[in-house]
């Protein structure tokens, strides 16, 4: 397939790149600049330098491809315009095609729930609450198909913007690692080359559509995963920390989400798209894996 990427330099999305190409797709990424061209074109994608708010040029280029994956995201507060100017573009361009369109979320849109499904009510704190309109418009047009995956915690290959918050979490003063808060909130977590493996499995499954939740099932809490990254770190060990620590050190936003307590099988996910997760877990990787120096 002819498939367009955004964010094919990203964490995500440069592993997205690497499991299409493996599967012969033929990928085209749209970057901001020429030294993000150059880069996918060394791993082999077409690179095209395009201003992602230009409407017609990413019309014109979407026209022409067979499918459209969009993992590209600025990480602020632009986020939710980018988002809403790429889904203007392919509901202008796919309407009436079926063509799929596959775009990231994030697990957090659901808020405190140990046992998400998509079938679950979203409790989206502030920092996410943007996301869910959005994903609706995709979900809503049924003359195309839209595909919204939603992703825990991704890690693995030592990167990860997660992981590495709790590898350079501040020290008390006999060098252990603060957790964020009591430690004892659960996250979902997912290898990275599995979820990628996720979204080739949605572009090729002509019967893929609405929400996939995706996680390992170990959804392991941050105690643990703080006490595995100690090791990574070289730390002596990991000490409970407090909501209020949490906040006063990342801003009430982004604490909110990181004390949420989660969890999911991703049930749907597995038996629909035959999927399972092949990597080691996130504690595995810390204490014996990629993020050790």
């Amino acid at each position: 397939m002819k498939v367009i990427l955004t964010g094919a330099t990203g964490f995500i999305g440069s592993h997205v790149l690497a499991e299409l190409q493996k599967q012969d797709h033929e990928v085209t990424a749209l970057v901001r600049d020429d030294n993000q061209a150059n880069i996918v074109a060394a791993r082999g994608a077409t690179p095209t330098v395009v201003d992602l708010y230009d409407r017609p040029a990413v019309v014109n280029l979407l026209t022409n491809a067979d499918g459209a994956i969009h993992t590209a995201s600025p990480g602020d507060a632009t986020s939710a315009d980018l988002d809403s100017a790429v889904v203007d573009a392919v509901i202008e361009a796919f309407a009436g095609t079926g063509k799929p369109y596959i775009e990231i979320s994030g697990i957090w849109i659901y808020g405190a729930n140990t046992s998400i499904t998509e079938e679950s009510p979203f409790h989206a704190p502030a920092l996410v609450a943007w996301k869910e309109p959005i994903e609706r418009r995709v979900l809503g047009e049924r003359d195309m198909r839209g595909v919204v995956i939603v992703s825990g915690v991704a890690y693995g290959d030592s990167g990860g913007a997660i992981p590495g918050l709790l590898l350079g979490s501040p020290r008390d003063d006999q060098g252990n690692l603060i957790m964020l808060g009591t430690g004892q909130q659960h996250w979902p977590t997912v290898h990275v080359a599995d979820l990628a493996g996720v979204f080739r499995r949605v572009l090729e499954d002509d019967s893929a559509r609405g929400y996939y939740v995706v996680g390992d099932g170990l959804n392991s809490t941050v105690a643990e995963l703080t006490e595995a990254a100690a090791v990574a770190a070289g730390a002596p060990g990991a000490v409970p920390g407090s909501d209020e620590e949490a906040r006063k050190r990342l801003g009430d936003y982004f604490a909110e989400v990181l004390l949420l307590d989660q969890g999911t099988t991703a049930a749907k996910t597995r038996t629909e798209l035959d999927w399972s997760p092949s990597h080691p877990g996130l504690l595995d990787e810390f204490r014996h894996g990629s993020y050790r120096n």
